[in-house]
């Protein structure tokens, strides 16, 4: 009788196993945690911006309703539903059906996974605009996909930059389209780069979506965080609606990462292969805090058009600390480039880290991030994590830092910037 080890089963499955076990989060903020660091590394306020999310939460806590402690609809809590469908109706003048042009899902990760597991069958090409939140390209391995990359580059070298002068080749951009392309996967405003698509750059994709019979996931998590440049929806253009999905998030939206709750909205066709996948992993999402949000966002329709509203206040918010952080990184000989939206900033090392080097086991802008956080006492993160293989030498001289930090945090960063002496 074969009494073989169950260690033989240890291994990752052939899907898994190209992407194995290593995840920049889970790395480096055990790291500042542990070196218990300034972190201006991980993307969420240490601070209440939205001063009535508690108000809602206790407010849907003294109704004492049985049914936020129930399952609810598995496409999403029906007030909540709702209350996306009309807020994005009016932010692309279109009317949204709430019954199945919107799917609730558990954070942007749940509408991302969902949305590439459903489009894509094996050996499908997915095209993928870097620097790339870094989940893309796992997800669309798992689900048997090709990842096709095209990078956006830095066209100055000024000691201060924007994210607008960053774009992509356009005959690589062209070249990347195929007939196997079933994909193409955006984020604007980007994260890390703080890119907005401009209109034209959005344009372009979009002709090549149609002329290559194409699908779009438009990842805008960011999209009220802007500061000099309009975001503009590539589902509003001509021919997009029908074969774009745009997904946001309530962590983004409503500076609450910790509710894990996300949605996508588009198209039924689209939206029905979404929810297949989500019916059968995830199934629905927490009814409580689908309530919370649903109220949260009646209270900002209410006011959509108005300063006072938090998709709009929010930006006047931010746009200070990311002046001030940008002040501090050019005193402290760090090159940034300044984002023209969401709350990330890069930073060009060159200058302060000339005795960093890449080489076959680690990028130099990892080994800079790890002595920040060791010897310093600050905590950033390393920009090749938004990057392939093939194009992390593009993204090796940058850091990421987060800007959306209490004063208080953003004065202890300051403090070490001013006294950055690199050993």
């Amino acid at each position: 009788m074969s009494e073989e080890s169950a260690s033989k089963h240890y291994d990752f499955n052939k899907k898994y196993s190209p992407i194995g076990d290593k995840n920049v989060w889970v790395e480096f903020t055990a790291l500042a945690r542990d070196y218990k660091a300034v972190n201006l590394g991980q993307g969420f306020p240490d601070y209440d911006s939205v001063k009535y999310l508690n108000e809602k939460v206790l407010e849907c806590a003294k109704e004492s309703s049985n049914i936020f402690h129930q399952y609810t609809r598995s496409p999403g809590h029906l007030r909540l539903a709702n209350a996306i469908a009309s807020c994005y109706g009016k932010l692309t003048g279109r009317e949204i059906n709430p019954l199945n042009e919107v799917l609730v899902t558990s954070g942007a990760y749940g509408s991302l996974f969902n949305a590439i597991s459903s489009f894509m069958s094996e050996n499908d090409e997915i095209i993928i605009i870097e620097p790339f939140f870094d989940c893309y390209a796992p997800m669309s391995v798992i689900a048997g996909g090709k990842c096709v990359f095209v990078p956006l580059k830095p066209k100055s070298d000024k000691d201060v930059t924007t994210s607008a002068d960053w774009s992509w080749d356009t005959n690589e951009l062209e070249s990347a389209f195929n007939s196997k392309t079933k994909l193409i996967l955006i984020n604007t405003p980007n994260n890390p780069l703080g890119k907005i698509y401009t209109r034209e750059e959005l344009q372009q994709i979009a002709d090549l979506c149609i002329k290559h019979n194409t699908l779009c996931i438009s990842d805008e998590v960011y999209e009220h965080i802007t500061y000099d440049r309009e975001h503009i929806r590539i589902s509003t253009l001509p021919g997009m609606w029908e074969r774009t999905i745009t997904v946001g998030s309530a962590g983004k939206a409503f500076s609450s990462t910790g509710a894990k709750l996300g949605w996508t909205v588009g198209p039924k066709e689209l939206i029905r292969l979404c929810q297949s996948v989500h019916n059968n992993s995830i199934y629905c999402c927490p009814t409580f805090i689908q309530e919370v949000i649903a109220r949260c966002f009646e209270l900002e329709l209410s006011r959509l058009d108005k300063d006072e509203c938090y998709f709009r206040s929010i930006s006047a918010e931010l746009k200070p600390k990311r002046d001030r952080l940008a002040k501090l990184l050019i005193d402290a000989g760090l090159k940034p480039v300044i984002p023209e939206g969401g709350y990330f900033m890069l930073a060009d090392i060159s200058k302060v880290a000339p005795n960093f080097h890449s080489d076959q086991t680690e990028c130099k802008d990892s080994k800079f991030v790890k002595y920040l956080i060791k010897e310093k006492g600050l905590a950033t993160i390393p920009n090749t994590a938004f990057y392939s293989d093939e194009h992390k030498i593009i993204g090796e001289n940058f850091i990421r830092f987060c800007f959306f930090k209490d004063e208080k945090t953003l004065e202890k960063a300051a403090e070490i910037l001013k006294n950055l002496h690199i050993d």
